[in-house]
C-alpha cells in the first residue's frame, strides 16, 4: 500500500469517526429535547403555568409556577460528584411562601457525603432531636438558641419513612423536599462512565404527593406559630 493510499485511507477513518460522534451527540441532544418535553407535560398536569426557568446549570433543570394559589418551584438534579457510588436524579418540591421560623432548619437523612442541591454542610449548628425523628436523620441549623416547632415538624415526616425522601428544609422564605428519583444504571455507567436513568421519569402523581406533603408542613407551622404568639 502506498503512502497516498495510507493517507487516504487514515484521513476516510477519521473523518468517518468525526461523522459518528456527531451523529452521535445530535442524537444524544434530540433524545434529551424530547425528555425534556415530556416532563414539561407531565408537570403542567399539576402545575398547569409551570414555566422553564432554568439558569443553565448543567444537569438542573428549574421550572417555576402556581399551585392552590401557592408560589412553587420544581427542579431536576443529576448528583455526578465522585463521592458518590453512582450517580443520582434527584427531585425538589418546593412552596416558596412565608414561613413562621425564625431560621433555617435543614434536616438531611444519611449525611454521609456532599450534595449539589444543599448547603447542609455548611450550616454550623446541629440541633437535638426526639424520638419521633427519624434515626438516620440529622437536624441542623444557621443560628444557635433559636426555637423551632420541632413537635410539629415531626409529626409531618411520614413521607420520609419510604426511604427516598432525602432532606426537609425550612426557612422563613419556604419549604422543600428532596426526593431519590433513581440512581444511574450501574453496569452502564461501570463500564461507559455515562449517567443513563432507564425510563425513571417524573410521575405526576408524585409531584402532587409532594406539593401536599410539604403545604401540610408550611401550614402546621404557620398555624402553631399563631397559637403561640
Amino acid at each position: 500500500m502506498s503512502e497516498v493510499t495510507s493517507a487516504l485511507l487514515a484521513g476516510a477513518i477519521v473523518l468517518a469517526l468525526v461523522l459518528h460522534l456527531a451523529w452521535q451527540a445530535r442524537a444524544s441532544r434530540n433524545r434529551a429535547s424530547t425528555a425534556l418535553a415530556v416532563e414539561q407535560d407531565r408537570i403542567r398536569t399539576v402545575i398547569a403555568d409551570a414555566a422553564n426557568v432554568s439558569d443553565g446549570t448543567a444537569g438542573v433543570i428549574t421550572w417555576e409556577g402556581s399551585w392552590s394559589g401557592l408560589r412553587v418551584q420544581l427542579r431536576t438534579i443529576v448528583d455526578t460528584l465522585a463521592t458518590r457510588k453512582l450517580p443520582a436524579r434527584w427531585l425538589s418540591i418546593s412552596i416558596t411562601e412565608p414561613v413562621a421560623v425564625p431560621g433555617t432548619f435543614d434536616m438531611m437523612m444519611r449525611p454521609g457525603s456532599p450534595t449539589t442541591f444543599s448547603n447542609f454542610d455548611h450550616l454550623d449548628h446541629t440541633l437535638p432531636k426526639s424520638s419521633a425523628f427519624p434515626t438516620e436523620a440529622v437536624l441542623r441549623t444557621d443560628r444557635r438558641g433559636v426555637h423551632f416547632p420541632l413537635e410539629t415538624i415531626a409529626g409531618h415526616l411520614g413521607i420520609f419513612s419510604e426511604g427516598r425522601a432525602k432532606e426537609l428544609l425550612i426557612t422563613p422564605k419556604g419549604v422543600r423536599i428532596v426526593w431519590l428519583l433513581a440512581e444511574a444504571e450501574r453496569a452502564r455507567y461501570g463500564v461507559f462512565r455515562q449517567a443513563e436513568f432507564g425510563d425513571a421519569t417524573l410521575d405526576p402523581a408524585l409531584i402532587e404527593r409532594l406539593l401536599v406533603s410539604v403545604s401540610a408542613l408550611r401550614d402546621a407551622i404557620n398555624k402553631s406559630e399563631r397559637q403561640a404568639a
